[in-house]
């Protein structure tokens, strides 16, 4: 694991550049190996799976919609439709997400996109002193405060974490 300020995707680098978070990219982490799930990252951090800020693309009535989930946790398409008030929702094909984020699954940082989307962040991250996202390619993360980055992300905090079947 190294850290350099080069190490951002340079869309990425540049959003850092614009929120004023230029001591982030000191914080950027890069890793040999791909980490494109919450599990490879939080194993290759040390951190508890939940400690993964996960940036998923969905469509909403077509719409693209991202939607920050702590890396343990499991979205409820239900729960967003309902927020959302959309009559359909389904997860994003890969060109989508490229073309709506400027970035390939497993890299989707929570802010710095192409063009601007909502965002819905679930509640769960908050319960973390700190949480780590993508910077921008499978290979890099960062860590930040899940309120900052719920901010920086424009988000709305919310429930849409899947609970666990009861018998």
């Amino acid at each position: 694991m190294t850290s350099s300020e080069s190490l951002a995707h340079p869309r990425f680098a540049e959003a850092l550049r614009e929120l004023g978070l230029i001591d982030l990219h000191t914080r950027i982490r890069r890793f040999p190996d791909a980490t494109r799930t919450a599990a490879e990252a939080a194993a290759a951090l040390g951190c508890e799976l939940s400690e993964i800020c996960k940036s998923l693309v969905f469509a909403a009535d077509g719409e693209p919609v991202l939607v920050l989930m702590d890396g343990a946790s499991r979205v409820d398409v239900e729960l967003v439709r309902k927020e959302l008030g959309a009559e359909k929702v389904t997860r994003a094909k890969a060109d989508v997400v490229r073309e709506t984020t400027g970035y390939a699954i497993g890299g989707v940082p929570p802010f710095g996109h192409r063009t601007r989307t909502r965002v819905l962040a679930d509640r769960s991250l908050l319960a973390h002193d700190v949480v780590w996202a993508a910077a921008g390619d499978p290979h890099t993360v960062f860590p930040m405060a899940p309120e900052d980055l719920v901010a920086h992300a424009g988000a709305t905090v919310v429930d849409v974490r899947e609970q666990p079947q009861t018998s």
